[in-house]
């Protein structure tokens, strides 16, 4: 085991090329690597292809800040900065579902080319996507298969983690342990660093071992806006603000005030949102032992 501490401008520097596929988990609003997608757009990585499945806030500021150039969603609901880059031709857009991403990921976490799915078929996003209808060779029936993902790159915010990336998440989540899994590279940002005889004296509790994981990040409240589970609310406030930023196509202002505004996620959360603000998103959190509170 090697320490993998670093900066996020390192972690981002160092991991995320332009041209990646790059994967998140969850999203921007829950429990999200927030803070470093803010980094990926201050550092303006291009010509990302990005898998969106459960949120469409992340992908819209990545297309509005010009480093998004094609997108695997679960669904549409983007506002219109990205629907004029779409009709533009400047970002291309397949569209899956929440599951059928998730049953994506989970293959290339298996190391399979491809994976069965019962949804799907017969939708039109079955025409724009990379889905195929086959015979089962079992039954004859027909079935929906979908490509294995293996991004180049996932993000991924957890509550704990040691510095050699032995990390836990509490609560719920969707597919972080196969995102994990199945990409070639992970950073993850973590709201504590503990040491590694904590994870050792409880290994039932690591969610992601060290040996998939490449960067970790020490980036307390690093989910803002987002919520953190059993850590902190979200702050509605800037969650009005974001999402009204990427519904009525004002995510140029957004991004100049909480993105460039800032040098780093610390810059940001001392000079733009400050103690008070902080303060009232802890005291509106469900706090929970075992929660890395």
């Amino acid at each position: 085991m090697v320490p993998k501490l670093m900066s996020e401008k390192e972690a981002i520097e160092k991991l995320v090329a332009d041209g990646d596929y790059l994967v998140y988990e969850c999203n921007y609003l829950q429990r999200g690597p927030s803070a470093l997608i803010r980094e990926v757009i201050r550092q303006q990585k291009k010509d990302l292809w990005v898998g969106a499945k459960f949120t469409w806030v992340a992908a819209a500021l990545l297309v509005g800040a010009g480093c998004a150039s094609k997108l695997d969603v679960g669904f549409f609901l983007f506002g219109p900065v990205v629907e004029q880059a779409i009709r533009e031709g400047r970002v291309k857009a397949y569209e899956y579902s929440n599951v059928v991403m998730t049953n994506r990921i989970m293959a290339g976490a298996m190391g399979l080319p491809f994976i069965p799915v019962r949804s799907f078929g017969g939708t039109d996003g079955f025409d724009h996507s990379g889905a195929k209808l086959i015979a089962d060779p079992y039954t004859g029936e027909p079935i929906t298969i979908v490509p294995a993902l293996n991004p180049d790159v996932a993000l991924i915010h957890v509550h704990q983690a040691d510095v050699f990336g032995n990390a836990r998440i509490f609560g719920t989540g969707i597919s972080h342990v196969e995102s994990a899994m199945a990409s070639k590279k992970v950073i993850l940002s973590t709201e504590e660093i503990i040491d590694t005889e904590e994870i050792k004296r409880d290994p039932g509790r690591t969610t992601i071992p060290y040996y998939v994981v490449d960067a970790v990040v020490h980036l307390p409240f690093g989910a803002y806006p987002g919520e953190m589970q059993g850590r902190y609310a979200s702050d509605m406030g800037h969650v009005i603000e974001v999402i009204g930023a990427t519904m009525r196509g004002f995510i140029p202002q957004y991004l100049e005030k909480w993105v460039y505004g800032a040098a780093s996620h610390a810059e940001m959360m001392d000079k733009l949102v400050g103690y008070q603000r902080i303060r009232e998103i802890m005291s509106r959190a469900t706090i929970k032992e075992g929660y890395g509170v």
